[in-house]
């Protein structure tokens, strides 16, 4: 995992990327991010990380990706991609060892469509936080995440199986996984209360190495958060 501090605008520009390398423009707190780290990780692709200030982007960076979004993919042909789900996607076919997605169509497009209805849980996670923050109430949002994960926990159970996929680590799993490591540092580790089966599951992720070469401590989540909530983030801490 990379150590870089990230690079604000005024930084000079990265040269190219090294030949059997692909290099992955992150923010090492960003979920979105780490879920191309996990993928990165999990097929032992040979990379090098350069970690983005977001609240000062680099020029060089917009004019890679105009929307200044990470994460972002970039290859030794200058090819980049972007979009987390995108470049995951990019990464299993390029680098076929240790395939994450199913071989067929359907399997493919039951983890997009998994996938889908986990995307409108995500918003829940900062709607919260930031409700807390400016003292608003929340209860029912939190009612509300409460019911989609009983849900999911639902769907899961139904599946009979270790993972989101099967029996092994596949790629859905990946995309999900970053915000479970974080339930805790937005004070939400209460929504799993009822989930048996969703926290069987964040157990056996927490033993997946890639999730361990990827996550961080709870303290240091919540010391990063902290200074995010306060709109100071400091993308550098721990460095």
């Amino acid at each position: 995992m990379s150590t870089e501090k990230c690079h604000a605008n005024g930084s000079p520009a990265p040269g190219p990327v090294p030949e059997g390398h692909i290099r992955l423009y992150s923010m090492r707190f960003c979920p979105f991010a780490q879920r191309t780290r996990l993928v990165l990780n999990a097929k032992g692709i040979k990379y090098e990380t350069i970690n983005i200030h977001l609240k000062d982007k680099p020029d060089w960076f917009l004019q890679k990706n105009p929307l200044g979004l990470v994460p972002t993919l970039e290859t030794p042909a200058g090819e980049v991609i972007y979009e987390s789900p995108i470049t995951c996607e990019y990464l299993d076919e390029v680098y076929p060892e240790k395939k994450l997605l199913p071989s067929t169509p359907f399997g493919k497009a039951q983890q997009k469509m998994m996938l889908e209805h986990f995307s409108k849980i995500v918003p829940y996670f900062y709607k919260i936080v930031m409700g807390k923050k400016n003292g608003d109430d929340v209860s029912g949002l939190e009612t509300e995440l409460k019911e989609k994960l009983t849900k999911l926990n639902e769907d899961f159970a139904n599946k009979k199986t270790k993972y989101f996929g099967g029996d092994s680590i596949t790629m859905i799993d990946y995309m999900m996984w970053p915000w479970f490591e974080r339930l805790e540092v937005f004070g939400l580790k209460s929504c799993l209360d009822n989930t048996p089966e969703l926290a069987k599951w964040t157990e056996r992720m927490c033993e997946d190495p890639a999730v361990k070469a990827t996550s961080y401590s709870l303290d240091t989540h919540k010391a990063f958060y902290k200074t995010y909530a306060d709109g100071k983030p400091d993308y550098d801490y721990g460095l």
